[in-house]
């Protein structure tokens, strides 16, 4: 899953970022608002973290031109103001979520998960597929009810893969939703991790749709 965060606080920013890069995101990173918009063209999201108080161009603006173009991702704001005027103004412009800084990062990853849940349609917190289940919140996959050993990007692939599953992916979109601006990656990346989970889930349990890219299937 990648995520954009919009904060121009380096302290607060680095510390968002590491954190969530520390839960298997892909996080990208801006400082002001018009760096907001330039990477919200990429169209390569699957959640907003936006600050309000930015240079620029402030975030609530930010919020309601991106949703005027009919902008469908899921947006979190995090920012200092804490009236109720301005969490009723957030929230009307077009946020799903509004979180009061300073936060504990555990709330923070909680309330992301619970809007990457939302936005693909799915209500329960622990993924059950065929007989794989993964947890989101505590990291882990089971197969058959045994615990697997998977690296960081093993998950996050996996992750991407099910939520929802069956949905088919082509290798360069599989890569835009795992790394992030500040990762070069090799041609065969992605391969790579692809090979290493069907050692793990099973060589069918990760279809190539020949042509068009890779999905998990228990038909």
């Amino acid at each position: 899953m990648r995520l954009l965060l919009v904060e121009d606080d380096s302290m607060i920013g680095e510390s968002i970022s590491e954190a969530l890069t520390n839960q298997s995101y892909a996080v990208d990173w801006v400082r002001d608002g018009r760096s907001a918009e330039l990477a919200l063209a990429n169209d390569v999201y699957d959640l907003l973290l936006l600050d309000l108080g930015l240079p620029k161009k402030q975030g609530l603006q930010v919020l309601r031109e991106y949703r005027q173009r009919s902008g469908m991702l899921p947006v979190l704001i995090i920012t200092a103001r804490d009236a109720m005027a301005d969490k009723v103004s957030g929230l009307d412009a077009g946020a799903d979520d509004y979180l009061v800084k300073p936060f504990d990062l555990d709330e923070l990853f909680a309330r992301v998960r619970a809007l990457l849940r939302r936005h693909t349609g799915r209500a329960q917190p622990v993924i059950t597929y065929g007989q794989v289940t993964l947890n989101p919140a505590s990291h882990e996959v089971f197969l058959d009810g045994q615990l697997l050993s998977l690296s960081a990007h093993e998950f996050s692939l996996l992750l991407t893969l099910l939520d929802p599953p069956e949905r088919v992916l082509s290798l360069a979109e599989l890569e835009e939703k795992l790394y992030s601006w500040d990762h070069e990656v090799a041609s065969n990346t992605v391969e790579v991790l692809i090979h290493r989970l069907r050692k793990k889930l099973g060589n069918d349990f990760i279809r190539n749709v020949r042509g068009i890219g890779y999905k998990v299937s228990i038909s």
